[in-house]
């Protein structure tokens, strides 16, 4: 019996020292990307300007970090695991109800937009010479919601497919594309004339990030604000539906025969996203938790943007050209003339 007793005791002698081992592997490197994330928040907070853009420059400012090993564990966490996390949690945003309130009509035409800036961008890349990944990175962020959809495509893609620096540099335009379009679009639909459901779906329907999308439509007015927030969370919703797609194409692309014979095996963070778009929607989860996930959603994201940026190879990110940038803004181009033209065509007072 003792030595049984002492048996045990070794064993958890041994899983302590094993729970402390993965800490101290993962500690320094997440311990940098939070405080990145921090000092973010507190310029985004007291510069108005969009977490993910000060998250993704603080990150590159600290791009020499890259170089130390006993990082790398704790970024690569960083930028996998919590935003993977973060993805799930954006579920809370998007309720079945938001939804339903949009239409038949304007839903369809979301979809469609979606879908055609998608495609299109995936035509534009691949015409670049840069590839059909990214032009679903690129398409993905302008169609569905910005930074987060563009973290989120990248880590359904892989870094086999996509490079840290197209990432860094598709984050680094759309930020600025968002940032333009919250500014030029409103003054655009009001040179046009259009009506408040109008704007709203406009300015929710175009521009890549929530934050921005829902600036611009309540510079608008209230009733523009309110309807453009329904579309962008309708979007927002799109996310989940796209990656299926997505994930299945590529699967099928690069498969073997024998892979291409079994189910297809959805990433856990799209079921997750589902989820809680699920619970959500059922009115079980309390606004003050609702509200609390969402928060955390937004400091996973950044934080995963904020590592992203500390780990991009930036001698690649120099050398990437116009390229990229060029895709990204016809893809806006198109997202907004399609918005314009469904808001002018279907959508009415």
């Amino acid at each position: 019996m003792l030595i049984e007793g002492e048996g045990l005791e070794r064993d958890i002698v041994c899983k302590k020292a094993d729970n402390l081992s993965v800490w101290r592997e993962y500690a320094p490197g997440l311990t940098v990307a939070i405080a990145a994330t921090l000092a973010a928040g507190y310029l985004a907070d007291h510069y108005a300007v969009p977490l993910t853009l000060m998250a993704l420059l603080i990150g590159l400012s600290l791009n020499f970090l890259s170089t130390y090993k006993r990082l790398a564990s704790g970024l690569m966490f960083a930028s996998s695991t919590l935003l993977r996390l973060g993805i799930v949690l954006v579920g809370t945003r998007v309720s079945l109800a938001q939804i339903i309130a949009l239409g038949p009509e304007a839903l369809i035409a979301v979809v469609a937009v979606t879908a055609a800036v998608i495609c299109c961008s995936i035509l534009i890349a691949r015409g670049l010479g840069l590839g059909s990944a990214f032009g679903v990175l690129a398409g993905g962020s302008v169609a569905i919601c910005g930074a987060s959809a563009a973290m989120a495509f990248a880590s359904l893609l892989g870094e086999r497919r996509l490079g840290q620096a197209q990432l860094a540099l598709t984050l680094i335009i759309i930020s600025a594309c968002s940032a333009a379009a919250m500014l030029i679009y409103p003054a655009l639909a009001h040179q046009i004339g259009l009506s408040n459901n109008q704007a709203g779906f406009m300015l929710g329907a175009s521009i890549h990030d929530i934050a921005q999308s829902l600036g611009a439509g309540y510079s608008f007015s209230i009733v523009a604000g309110q309807v453009s927030a329904i579309v962008k969370l309708t979007r927002v919703a799109i996310l989940a539906p796209a990656m299926i797609v997505v994930a299945l194409f590529f699967r099928t692309d690069t498969a073997s025969d024998s892979q291409k014979a079994r189910p297809p095996i959805l990433p856990w963070f799209i079921l997750g996203f589902l989820g809680m778009v699920g619970l959500n929607s059922s009115g079980v989860i309390p606004t003050s938790i609702a509200d609390g996930a969402q928060l955390l959603a937004s400091a996973c994201l950044a934080c995963a943007v904020a590592a992203t940026g500390i780990r991009s190879p930036l001698a690649a990110l120099l050398k990437t050209g116009p390229r990229p940038a060029i895709t990204i803004v016809l893809a806006s181009v198109v997202s907004l003339l399609l918005s314009l033209g469904v808001a002018v065509l279907i959508v009415h007072d």
